[in-house]
This record gives structure tokens, C-alpha cells and sequence, in this order.
């Protein structure tokens, strides 16, 4: 690795990253000919986030300088707040697939709690994943620790990566103002005591921080019946918010207004480090500039809890779990996770109208929605 990412620097936590990867549908710098897209407007977008070599030895050598599909980005979030000391954990894991054509993304989380193998043995050979990143107070070694568990678990290999944290995820919805949530039941704060309603409405920055950190009211039958209990229920929300901002973006026109869209960076601050490898952001933007969040999938690996000694974790099981699991990991490999999406539904959560047909295949899977609920409401599950 070229350059340590301490921890004092450079704090981070989940869904934020994750956004600079899709941010050709929010930010486009050249516009009408092209005549927006100077050099100052280029330089002020390319400088306007920390960037990193956060991947090290871990990172999937280019090719070339052109940027070309498929790609995967790791993006890592955590239980750490500036300032903080000592090793940080992960409260969100998520693979970000980019297509071949640069045209569609899908979010797969890895539940925190997943128990996994760790190759370094670094806290343990074996132990839930979010101990991978804390081997670690640099926060740079502590990712490529991350990133090469999961390597040896999915066979996905990464192209770049991001950290944030909870600090980002505020001063982006204050940017924007307000963006609507929807929780799919009634929930009740642990940290502020307020209940939300189980329907969609907008919320300010703290609210939808305070939503998004919930994980303990998702106790209802439902979410045991729809696999969206505890951890699953939060990571199904921070996947909603990535989206909801990024259409709040969108409907703002943050994509057609360099000087806004630069604005929107600026207000990641220090909250935001990004690894593009020998990527330039701008390049990024403008070539994938085809990407719609409202078209985003979100997937959960397939999985469920287990208690081994006294500690619960959320196991892979043999049967179907593990056949759709490692279909799962494949069809990231070849690009072909449109029709892992039709054959494995239960597992899936999208906006888009399914492009799956009458047929459902798969065994154990669930006929596929032709129109996402947004309040989750007849949705399955998606970790």
C-alpha cells in the first residue's frame, strides 16, 4: 500500500461510498456541448474527496486507462465516530457491481455478522466478518483485511473501494434538505424514543440518520417471516437510503449542474475516502452517466442466523442458502447477476419491473415482483 490510512484521519461507515461509485447518475460536468465542463469545473470535482490507496496489493490491476465493465467496488461502513480511538468494526459490507456496459448497478450486503474464514487469521481464522476490519487501527490495512476475506469467500475481486461514516451520511441528506424513507412497519427509536410510521414520508438529516440506525426494533413477525429482522431490517434500510438520495439528487438536478454536483461532494468533507485506483471521479461520472438509481437492486446474501456457543452469528446453510450463495458469487464473477435476480428472487429487493417473464427456476425460489412495493409491504427479503 502506498499511503497508511490512519484512523484519526480518515473515520468512516457504510452506504456514502457506495454513492461516489454510482455518481454518473447524479453529476455529469459536461453538459450542452460541453462548454460547462471546463478545466476549473474538472479539477474542482476530481479534488473534492479524499481519495486513498485503500485496496493495496488487494486491487484488481486495469487493463488500460480506458474505464471498462464489468467493475466491483467493495464499500465498508462502520461503528466508529471521528475521533475515535482504537480499531473500528464494519456495520455494512457491500459489493457494488457496476455491468459491462456501465449502465446498471446492484448492491449485494454481506450481513456483518456473516462467520466467515479470515486467510490472515487476523483476529481469528474464523469469525463474523466484521472482525475482519478490526485487525487492525489502520484503517488502509484494516480494509485490505476486509477485502481479502471476502475475496476468498465470493471469488469477487475489486477494482476500488470506499469508506465512510455516519458524519457523511448527515451532511449529505443536509445538503439536499429532506429525503423520504419507507419504513414497511411502525418503529421505535432505541437511541431517541420517537416512533416512526410504517409508510413513506420525508425526513430531515438527524431523523433519517436515527431510522437508519435502527436494529433492534425490527422484531416484528414479519420481519422473522421476511428474513428483515434485526441486522437484515437496518442493512435493507441503509440499501433504501442510498437509493433515496440518490433519486433526491436526481429530482434535484444535481446531475445537470456541475457547480452543484460539486457542492454535494464538498459536503462528504473528511466523512468520505474513496480508492479509484488510476481512475480519475470525473471519469467515472461522465462514463457512467447512463446509471439510474431508481433502477438500482439491492441483494442480501443468502443466509441465516445460528447460534454456535452461545454467540449468534448468521450462517451460510447447506442446501438451498448455499446453492443460491455460491450462484451468487458466481454470477458477480460473469457479470450474469440479471439472471441469478430472476432464478433467485427471495433474496432480491428492486424498483425496477422484473424483466424475469412468467418463469420463476430456481429451486426453493419465489415468484418475482413485477412492481416493488416502496413501503416493503408484499416485498421478500433482502438482507
Amino acid at each position: 500500500m502506498s499511503q497508511s490510512v490512519r484512523h484519526a484521519a480518515k473515520p468512516s461507515s457504510p452506504w456514502w461510498a457506495k454513492a461516489m461509485v454510482v455518481m454518473g447518475a447524479l453529476v455529469m460536468v459536461a453538459s450542452g456541448g460541453g462548454a460547462i465542463a471546463t478545466q476549473i469545473s474538472v479539477n474542482l470535482v476530481n479534488n473534492a474527496l479524499p481519495t486513498e490507496d485503500l485496496l493495496g496489493d488487494q486491487r484488481l490491476e486495469s487493463e488500460g486507462e480506458a474505464i471498462e465493465g464489468p467493475l466491483n467496488f467493495l464499500v465498508l461502513g462502520t461503528d466508529a465516530r471521528v475521533g475515535d480511538a482504537g480499531v473500528a468494526r464494519t456495520d455494512a459490507d457491500i459489493i457494488v457491481h457496476v455491468n459491462e456496459d456501465l449502465t446498471e448497478v446492484s448492491m449485494v450486503s454481506l450481513p456483518r455478522d456473516l462467520l466467515v474464514d479470515i486467510p490472515s487469521c487476523d483476529p481469528a481464522c474464523q469469525t463474523k466478518l466484521t472482525e475482519a476490519f478490526a485487525s487492525d487501527e489502520d484503517w488502509g490495512l484494516a480494509f485490505q483485511n476486509t477485502a481479502e476475506t471476502i475475496t476468498s469467500l465470493t471469488g469477487v475481486q475489486f477494482d476500488g473501494g470506499a469508506i465512510a461514516n455516519f458524519e457523511g451520511f448527515l451532511d449529505l441528506v443536509d445538503e439536499l434538505g429532506t429525503i423520504e424513507l419507507c419504513p414497511w412497519h411502525e418503529i421505535t427509536s432505541i437511541h431517541t424514543n420517537v416512533t416512526y410510521p410504517g409508510e413513506c414520508a420525508r425526513y430531515d438529516k438527524d431523523q433519517a440518520l436515527d431510522i437508519v440506525r435502527q436494529r433492534y426494533g425490527w422484531d416484528w413477525d414479519e420481519d422473522y417471516e421476511n428474513g428483515t429482522w434485526g441486522d437484515f431490517g437496518r442493512q435493507k434500510m441503509q440499501q433504501q437510503s442510498i437509493k433515496k438520495i440518490l433519486e433526491e439528487a436526481k429530482a434535484q438536478e444535481y446531475h445537470k449542474n456541475p457547480v452543484k454536483a460539486v457542492d454535494l461532494l464538498n459536503s462528504f468533507g473528511e466523512a468520505l475516502t474513496i480508492d479509484l485506483g488510476g481512475y480519475q471521479l470525473t471519469d467515472m461520472i461522465t462514463q457512467m452517466a447512463d446509471i439510474d438509481p431508481d433502477g438500482i437492486t439491492s441483494i442480501g446474501v443468502p443466509s441465516s442466523a445460528e447460534t454456535i456457543n452461545g454467540t449468534s452469528y448468521v450462517v451460510t446453510h447447506e442446501g438451498e442458502e448455499q446453492m443460491a450463495a455460491e450462484a451468487l458469487y458466481q454470477a458477480i464473477n460473469d457479470d450474469t447477476l440479471g439472471e441469478w435476480v430472476c432464478l433467485y428472487p427471495k433474496w432480491v429487493s428492486s424498483d425496477r419491473p422484473s424483466d424475469c417473464g412468467p418463469t420463476t427456476g430456481g429451486e426453493g425460489s419465489e415468484p418475482a415482483e413485477d412492481d416493488a412495493s416502496e413501503s416493503g409491504e408484499g416485498e421478500t427479503a433482502s438482507n
